[in-house]
């Protein structure tokens, strides 16, 4: 999984008075994002030098080509992705992914892999975008990322969300999952409730426990399940 890794960019303020944090992955030819998927191909349609010849002198543009499986960088799961009849990724509910209300939940700290229902004790989460942060994005770019250990929600974990209806759920993981668990019960009781999942996000830390907005909003194609997005959060003026 080595690889060069892009310098991040840091939270910026943005036009309205909140400060943006950017919670995405940068996306570069040949990564790796999940073992044993195969790494974006960026190239060149047009490059600018055989632009030359089509434009006035000065005048130059380059089309780029990319060549990718869906779950590239950080990306949304639809429930398409899960079940044959779910919503695929144009007909998914803006409301759910853009300017969403967001809680954190933060369990890096937490001793072992499995994330349980008692993280939420307390918690208002109807209708938010839950994002819990792990800290396994310090692994990003390393063999260690898609090693077993990853943090994961337990069944119970989601049987409690599924109940409460958030209107997004995102990790920094992985995997929402325990890739051991063939099963895969966080993707088929989230999805299954027609709550979008965001894996692969990233700079979690930068955002407070409340008091953010979220947007996560992927490329509306149909027939597809997955789709990288610019996941980021905006943090309410103070």
């Amino acid at each position: 999984m080595n690889r060069a890794v892009a310098p991040q960019p840091h939270p910026t303020g943005s036009g309205s008075g909140a400060r943006l944090v950017d919670l995405s992955h940068v996306v570069q030819h040949g990564m790796t994002t999940y073992p044993g998927l195969p790494g974006p191909y960026i190239e060149d349609h047009l490059s600018r030098e055989e632009s030359r010849a089509r434009y006035a002198p000065g005048t130059e543009f380059q089309i780029g080509r990319v060549t990718l499986v869906a779950n590239t960088g950080t990306y949304l799961d639809a429930p398409f992705h899960r079940f044959a009849d779910g919503d695929d990724l144009s007909q998914v509910p803006l409301s759910r992914l853009v300017d969403v209300p967001g809680v954190l939940v933060d369990v890096s700290a937490s001793s072992t892999p499995a994330i349980g229902a008692d993280v939420f004790d307390g918690l208002a989460v109807s209708g938010r975008a839950v994002l819990i942060r792990t800290g396994w994005d310090r692994h990003w770019g390393t063999a260690d990322y898609g090693a077993a250990g990853h943090p994961f929600l337990t069944a119970e974990a989601v049987s409690w969300l599924v109940s409460q209806a958030p209107a997004v759920v995102g990790i920094d993981s992985v995997n929402i999952d325990d890739m051991a668990d063939l099963h895969r019960p966080a993707h088929t009781g989230l999805l299954a409730a027609g709550i979008p999942i965001v894996e692969h996000l990233c700079r979690l830390d930068g955002l407070p426990a409340a008091g953010f907005r979220f947007h996560a909003a992927p490329v509306a194609v149909a027939g597809m399940g997955t789709f990288p997005i610019r996941a980021y959060g905006l943090i309410d003026p103070v």
